[in-house]
């Protein structure tokens, strides 16, 4: 729908969970010397059998609009030009047309995937935070997070994170989506309710990260076809 609302084709290839890896594999190369595609993205998570590092890996680093392929990771934490991953783009989007001071500022990323945790801290490195990855392994998370002027929960723990774990004033960015399985609702790792009157700023869930994931989805694809057009 995103595609179609900024005038791009898109095609989705729906394959059976019991394909082989070697079948997967050989859709991606299809799709890569295709070109007629100019981004090619595969929906996470795969079914056990499948080894998606190997999937990732696969994609031209030039159409792994995702920002997954290690090459892209790589331009990302050396600093040169490659696909940044979508979610932790559309937070530093956030956070820049919302005007959020990040240089200078202790950042906590609570979460260290490769999705998102990783990229988030090097975005926000890049813009001169001073960044700390908090994890399960972390001693006192609590204090850990009360540090944080920018607090990205990124952990995928329903309302994990309360009054506890936030500095008064903070920044908040929930990244976390999980569905109530009594309920049904979505939520997101921050308990919204308990900490509003604590915050500086937070996002909500849903509407908050996800349709600026979907957006800055949409400008990789697009600058994608620029530069396989030779524009940029």
């Amino acid at each position: 729908r995103a595609c179609e609302y900024v005038g791009f084709l898109s095609r989705s290839i729906e394959l059976p969970a019991s394909i082989s890896q070697e079948e997967v594999l050989s859709h991606i190369d299809r799709l890569n010397i295709d070109e007629a595609v100019d981004g090619i993205l595969v929906q996470l998570p795969v079914p056990a059998h499948i080894d998606s590092s190997e999937i990732i890996r696969r994609i031209r680093p030039d159409k792994d609009v995702d920002g997954f392929h290690p090459m892209n990771v790589g331009a990302l934490v050396t600093g040169e030009k490659g696909f940044v991953s979508c979610t932790p783009a559309g937070v530093m989007e956030l956070l820049k047309r919302y005007n959020v001071e990040i240089s200078g500022k202790r950042a906590v990323v609570a979460g260290r995937s490769n999705i998102v945790g990783k990229p988030m801290a090097q975005l926000l490195l890049k813009e001169n935070a001073t960044v700390t990855i908090a994890h399960s392994k972390t001693a006192d998370l609590p204090a850990v997070c009360r540090e944080a002027d920018i607090l990205v929960a990124a952990i995928g723990k329903g309302r994990f994170f309360g009054p506890d774990y936030i500095k008064e004033g903070a920044v908040v960015i929930d990244v976390g989506i999980n569905r109530d399985p009594d309920t049904g609702k979505l939520s997101g790792d921050v308990d919204l309710d308990a900490v509003i009157d604590k915050v500086g700023l937070i996002t909500p869930v849903p509407g908050g990260v996800g349709p600026m994931t979907i957006a800055m989805l949409m400008k990789n694809c697009y600058e994608a076809a620029l530069m396989h057009q030779g524009a940029i």
